[in-house]
């Protein structure tokens, strides 16, 4: 094999950021929007001919120059990879990657998480993770006539998050909450978490549970292998449904309740998926109205604006008691300011 060489690529070198582009377009792959480390592998004359990438724990954006196919590459970026991922401290790794490529990601030593026909499989460096995760949940599992599960992100815990869950605790036996765990929003997990179990605790038929790394928000899931917007919007959701599916046969769930968007084209979309999908797996897709307050629908987003304008005369009408007592304390002074930093809060 030739000499190579494999180096960050920074977001500043704009000349080998273009490369990169060319490369990833050349194999049919757009540059995803989340990406924190690039790397290069560049020949004897400087060329790029092959790419990687990472956002968090999972790799991302691997691509090999067609020149160049069968030199052992990506298994150099790939294992570039890994090193910076454990150097960092992530040790439990995810990949996306196009069917075709599986064979060899798991040569590499990564497993089958989920498959999207046609689209994508999602996978990891732990061969028993996901099975790991579900035999985690099985203790919980609840035998009764009806089993509703709720996901969340809660960033944060609003009115409306209240009455979707006051109402799924009411409807059913049991509610399984599954708070998205992953730290991508501008409310960190911890904060999130605590606000929710805090403002549900007068409710004594629901289990508490983080999502781990297995349901996937929107910040995250990768749009690098879709066409256009609408298409990323489906990839996530049948991912989302196919790893749920397995979650809620575990925990013998029968029904998934869902907050209606009447704002977000992109969630509702998501929506109309889930309740297309969920009942071939023999699980009823509740969609419930969003509360108002006066003639808006209550939103993160908006609630967000409130705290970054200072508004807490609308902060109260828009959030529970308890997350009201939380931004009016002295812990979430940083957040507060996080916020009042950030330049895009209307979002998921």
């Amino acid at each position: 094999m030739e000499n190579y060489t494999i180096s960050q690529v920074y977001n500043s070198d704009v000349k080998n950021n273009k490369k990169i582009d060319e490369l990833l377009t050349a194999e049919g792959i757009r540059r995803d929007l989340n990406l924190d480390y690039t790397c290069g592998v560049f020949d004897a004359d400087f060329n790029l001919i092959a790419t990687g990438s990472c956002f968090g724990n999972t790799l991302r954006c691997l691509a090999v120059s067609d020149e160049h196919q069968g030199e052992g590459l990506m298994n150099k970026v790939v294992s570039h990879l890994i090193n910076v991922q454990y150097d960092k401290g992530n040790l439990h790794l995810f990949l996306y990657t196009k069917c075709k490529s599986a064979k060899f990601f798991n040569d590499l030593g990564f497993y089958k998480i989920a498959e999207i026909e046609n689209q994508l499989v999602f996978m990891e460096n732990r061969r028993t993770g996901f099975s790991d995760y579900l035999n985690k949940l099985l203790p919980f599992k609840k035998q009764y006539p009806k089993v509703a599960a709720l996901v969340m992100n809660a960033n944060p815990f609003s009115l409306g998050h209240l009455y979707l869950v006051e109402k799924a605790a009411a409807e059913n036996d049991f509610l399984h909450l599954f708070i998205v765990s992953e730290d991508a929003s501008l409310v960190p997990f911890k904060v999130r978490k605590n606000l929710v179990m805090e403002g549900t605790r007068h409710l004594n038929n629901i289990c508490y549970h983080d999502t781990g790394p297995y349901i996937i928000s929107n910040a995250t899931f990768p749009s690098y292998f879709q066409k256009d917007s609408n298409s990323v919007v489906q990839g996530h959701a049948l991912l989302d449904l196919t790893i749920f599916k397995d979650i809620a046969q575990t925990l013998g769930i029968n029904r998934r309740y869902v907050g209606e968007e009447p704002n977000s084209q992109v969630t509702n979309t998501y929506n109309q998926i889930m309740k297309a999908k969920l009942p071939e797996f023999g699980i009823a897709c509740i969609e419930v109205p969003r509360k108002m307050f006066n003639t808006t629908a209550i939103s993160a987003s908006n609630i967000r604006q409130a705290i970054k304008d200072g508004n807490f005369d609308v902060l109260k009408e828009l959030v529970p008691q308890t997350t009201l007592d939380y931004f009016l304390s002295n812990e979430a002074i940083s957040v507060i300011e996080k916020i009042r930093r950030a330049e895009n809060i209307i979002h998921h």
